[in-house]
């Protein structure tokens, strides 16, 4: 078998679904390296021998799933007209949230935040200038361009339950709260694993 860059591939010794992002054969053994399709988008280089070679399976990309059944089918292409929503409304997240933003918060949302190569930005107005509205419309935005998957929010102790209250009636994102009482009641298991919203 011989893999393709790009192709979506599968196997028992990956944790997900992945791209082929490089397949060389070696002495002895071929060199993959994959990106995994499991929203952490991580590089991952492995050296693999025949037999896990054979084990890969190459997924279709384009299939889709043939259904009978219109509501599937329109459930189908409403699901695609979504996840490529971002592309034709620039402020989605917007139109689709129980917010009216202020011009500053539009132009630090779309105009600095959205537009840099990586996102990594510190949100930290004066009281009231709109910090958890600018912080949700930044969420639903990377929610919809598939680019975060999972969330944590760290407010100051006495705010934890307005910054859930608002993320669930402005963008009605569900956070759960993690204090010292919900870590102690999760003795021996990992509460971080129990869901992907959190706030602290």
């Amino acid at each position: 078998m011989d893999l393709q860059v790009g192709q979506l591939i599968t196997a028992p010794f990956l944790p997900a679904s992945a791209q082929v992002k490089k397949f060389e054969p070696r002495s002895g053994y071929y060199l993959l390296e994959v990106v995994l399709q499991d929203g952490h988008h991580t590089y991952k280089p492995l050296r693999i021998t025949d037999d896990q070679l054979a084990q890969v399976q190459i997924l279709d990309q384009h299939r889709v799933a043939p259904t009978d059944n219109a509501e599937d089918f329109f459930f189908l292409i409403e699901a695609h007209r979504i996840r490529l929503a971002h592309q034709f409304d620039p402020h989605l997240a917007v139109s689709v949230s129980q917010v009216d933003p202020l011009p500053h918060q539009i132009e630090a949302v779309y105009r600095y935040v959205l537009e840099s190569p990586r996102i990594r930005f510190l949100i930290a107005d004066d009281p009231g200038a709109g910090k958890t509205v600018m912080a949700g419309l930044v969420l639903k935005e990377l929610e919809y361009r598939r680019l975060v998957q999972r969330v944590l929010i760290v407010a100051p102790g006495h705010l934890k339950y307005q910054w859930q209250r608002e993320m669930k009636e402005r963008f009605q994102e569900s956070f759960a709260i993690v204090d010292r009482a919900r870590m102690d009641s999760a003795w021996g298991e990992n509460v971080w694993e129990e869901r992907d919203r959190w706030t602290i």
